[in-house]
Formats: structure tokens, sequence, C-alpha cells
């Protein structure tokens, strides 16, 4: 297991009880002191981009809907982008890791156009206080892996936990032929 940093995936574990994370799959955005924040990538919802950010609606990745980032904060939207080129970071782009980041919707359009390979927006975000993540991998309610870029972008998102499971070096990688429901085993 890896120490959860920016750009680091956890995946919500069989023991965590916590319904807003069941089967879930977090891209860290933010790791320091004072706690973390991410945003759950497998959770789509039916409300179009266009429906309430429709300056983005030509820019925003497949599926064109908001995602529901997390709990927190649901009036709110974060973005996060792929850069098409490394060396090309437009104004309002923060690099989380390598050409993976986040965009800032004030930015005007015109300004990110172009520049990005895929973008995807998201509806609130997970936050936790000070230690209050670190407890939670201890205990065993995520799974810390590593992020590759496109995890974030995925047009089907239904498989997306079992997926990052799989491609996880060692008994890790068992964990992806789990029932959902374990009742049924």
């Amino acid at each position: 297991m890896s120490e959860a940093r920016a750009g680091m995936l956890l995946l919500a574990t069989p023991a965590l009880l916590d319904p807003n994370f069941a089967d879930s799959v977090v891209l860290l955005l933010d790791v320091d002191d004072d706690g973390a924040l991410g945003v759950v990538l497998n959770r789509p919802s039916a409300v179009r981009v266009d429906d309430v950010l429709d300056a983005w609606t030509d820019v925003v990745s497949e599926p064109d809907v908001l995602f529901h980032g997390g709990p927190v904060g649901t009036d709110g939207a974060l973005a996060v982008a792929l850069l098409r080129d490394a060396d090309d970071a437009p104004v309002g782009f923060r690099a989380l890791e390598g050409r993976l980041g986040l965009v800032d919707l004030d930015t005007p359009v015109e300004l990110i156009e172009g520049s990005l390979a895929e973008l995807r927006i998201f509806a609130g975000y997970a936050g936790w206080g000070a230690a209050q993540l670190d407890g939670e991998i201890a205990e065993g309610s995520w799974y810390v892996v590593p992020a590759e870029s496109v995890d974030a972008f995925r047009i089907d998102t239904a498989e997306l936990w079992r997926e990052v499971l799989r491609r996880q070096p060692g008994e890790l990688a068992w964990h992806s032929t789990r029932p959902f429901d374990p009742e049924l085993n």
C-alpha cells in the first residue's frame, strides 16, 4: 500500500460501512496536515453539464453529466482535467500528477479550450479532517493505490473499482473478484 497523497486513489474496502462510499473510487486532490480532499470517480448523476454549467458543455468529456464528487459541498463544483501536453498548462490549471490536475471553473473557457484532452466536473467532494483519513486507512476502510490518468475519465464507471483492483500487484488484486453482496457467495 502507498501513502495517501494527491493524485492517489482510495478504493473503499468491504469494511467501510458509510453508504456514501460503498464500492467507491476516490481521486485524492489535496492531502496535508489539515486533512484531505478528493472526488468520487464512479458516481455519475443524471444532471447534464449543459443544465448547470453551459459554458463548459463543449469541453467536458463523455458522458456529459455531472458526477457526484462526494457528500460535502454539493452545491459547488470541481473540475478534474488531463492536459494534452504537460508543457502547455493554461491559466486556471493546477497540476496534481503529471498531466492530471484541477481546472478553476471561473476561468473563461476560451483560455482553456484546446489545452485539455479530458475534463470531468464533480458536484461536491469527499473531505477528511486532520488525521481522519489516516485513521480510516489504518482501520482497513480504504485501499490506497496509484492512479492512472485515464481513471478519472472513463465513460463507463460501473466496473472502475474492480478494474483498478485487478491491476494491483499481489494479493490485493484478488479482492477484485469478491461479490458486491457477500451473501450471494
